[in-house]
C-alpha cells in the first residue's frame, strides 16, 4: 500500500501553498473510530459538486458535475480525481484564478460513512468494493442519509468515470432535488456569494 505522502503526490503537485489556503496535507496515519465524509460545492470553470469519503488515510474524490440526486433511477456522471488530505474536509473559502481548481468551494455536507451492507470487515469491504468499482456506501450527513454506490464505468479509456446512485432505501426520494434544496454552507450557513466576498460567518446564539 503506498504511504499518504505518495498518495498525496498528485493533489500538491498540482497546487502552489504560497498562493492557496488549502491545505498541504498533514504527515502520520489519522486514528479514527468512524470515517470522515464531505461534498464541497465548488465554483470553478463550471458548477459541480466534489464527493469525499474517507479510505486509507486519504479523501477519496470524486467531481460530481450535477450533485448528487436521491431518486435511485438517476445515475451521476462521477468523475475520479485525486486523493485530498484529511485536512481538505474544513476547507471552505477561494482558491486564486489561475491556480488548479480556482474558484469558490462551499462545506455543503458532512458527516460519516460506513459500508453499506452486512459485512464483519467493513472497512475491508469497502477496500474491496472500491478496489472492483462497486463501491457501496451509507452516508450519515446532515443532509444526505442513506444507502449509495458508485460504479466504475468500463468505457474504453475512461477508468476514472463512474456513476453514483442513491439505493432504493427510505432515505430515497425522487421528489426531493437536494442541490436546489440546501444552497447555503452546513458549517457557516453562508452563500457561495458570500464566502466569494469573505463575508465572515454569522455568530450562532447559543
Amino acid at each position: 500500500m503506498p504511504t499518504r505522502s505518495d498518495q498525496l503526490a498528485e493533489y500538491r503537485r498540482k497546487r502552489d501553498f504560497a498562493r492557496t489556503r488549502e491545505p498541504r496535507g498533514a504527515t502520520g496515519r489519522r486514528t479514527a473510530t468512524r470515517l470522515a465524509y464531505v461534498i464541497q460545492r465548488h465554483e470553478a470553470t463550471r458548477l459541480h459538486f466534489d464527493l469525499r469519503l474517507e479510505l486509507d488515510g486519504v479523501m477519496k474524490s470524486w467531481a460530481v458535475p450535477k450533485g448528487p440526486s436521491l431518486d435511485p433511477a438517476v445515475k451521476r456522471l462521477a468523475i475520479e480525481v485525486e486523493d485530498h488530505p484529511i485536512d481538505y474536509n474544513s476547507f471552505e473559502g477561494t482558491i486564486p484564478a489561475g491556480e488548479y481548481g480556482g474558484g469558490t468551494v462551499m462545506l455543503w455536507d458532512r458527516g460519516t460513512y460506513t459500508y453499506a451492507g452486512d459485512s464483519d470487515e467493513p472497512l475491508a469491504a469497502l477496500r474491496d468494493g472500491y478496489r472492483k468499482g462497486d463501491f457501496k456506501f451509507e452516508l450519515r450527513g446532515k443532509r444526505l442519509r442513506g444507502s449509495w454506490v458508485l460504479v466504475r464505468t468500463r468505457r474504453s479509456g475512461r477508468k476514472n468515470q463512474w456513476l453514483l446512485i442513491k439505493h432504493r432505501d427510505e432515505r430515497a426520494d425522487p421528489d426531493v432535488d437536494p442541490v436546489e434544496k440546501y444552497r447555503t454552507s452546513v458549517t457557516t450557513g453562508r452563500t457561495m456569494a458570500q464566502i466569494a466576498a469573505g463575508t465572515k460567518p454569522r455568530r450562532r446564539r447559543r
